[in-house]
């Protein structure tokens, strides 16, 4: 089961949240996969979504890219859920660690997640820490850029439909290193155990 371990309640009411747990299991509206430009679900979290939501996520990511092309940061994909409890997978392309300008890049995609599920009305959403797996990002480093990236969003989308969102991460070094630029950030962190 996942958990909350801390959450930031923005001025306009929306939350911030840092959960421990699979990001697979989230009942929220969408979930953000760590995607290739290929949606091709091979590793890491992709895998992961790609298993548990069926043949039906792999399907509609194929039929994405033969319609729309390779995935930008900018330009999340989305499909169904299939058979995961969320609605739709939002599916962001973050950057690979050495190939430049990686900071923007991954802004971008979590920038680009929040903007796609806003246009789909969505009110909830889970996102795991891109790029950090076979990426290679520093976790330290991504989970500033996406702490901040998500708070930049919040407050110049003060009526945003996103109510929730949500940071699924699921092993202990990604959780230890969220929290300690959470807290870097001026964010209070409650009494957790790690």
């Amino acid at each position: 089961m996942n958990q909350v371990l801390t959450e930031h309640i923005f001025s306009s009411g929306q939350h911030l949240q840092i959960v421990q747990g699979d990001i697979t299991i989230e009942a929220v509206d969408a979930i953000v996969n760590a995607a290739n430009s290929s949606l091709q679900h091979g590793g890491g979290v992709a895998a992961a979504i790609a298993r548990k939501g069926g043949p039906l996520v792999q399907a509609e990511s194929d039929a994405w890219v033969l319609r729309h092309g390779p995935v930008s940061h900018t330009e999340p994909a989305f499909t169904s859920g299939g058979r995961l409890p969320c609605k739709v997978v939002i599916h962001a392309v973050g950057p690979i660690w050495g190939e430049g300008d990686e900071d923007n890049k991954l802004r971008l995609a979590v920038q680009g997640s929040l903007k796609r599920a806003e246009e789909l009305g969505l009110t909830s959403i889970a996102l795991p820490a891109i790029s950090t797996g076979i990426y290679g990002f520093p976790k330290e480093r991504a989970a500033g850029v996406m702490i901040r990236s998500i708070q930049d969003y919040l407050v110049e989308n003060p009526v945003s439909s996103l109510a929730q969102i949500r940071l699924t991460l699921y092993d202990r070094l990604t959780l230890a290193a969220f929290l300690q630029q959470w807290k870097a950030l001026g964010m209070e962190i409650g009494q957790i155990e790690l």
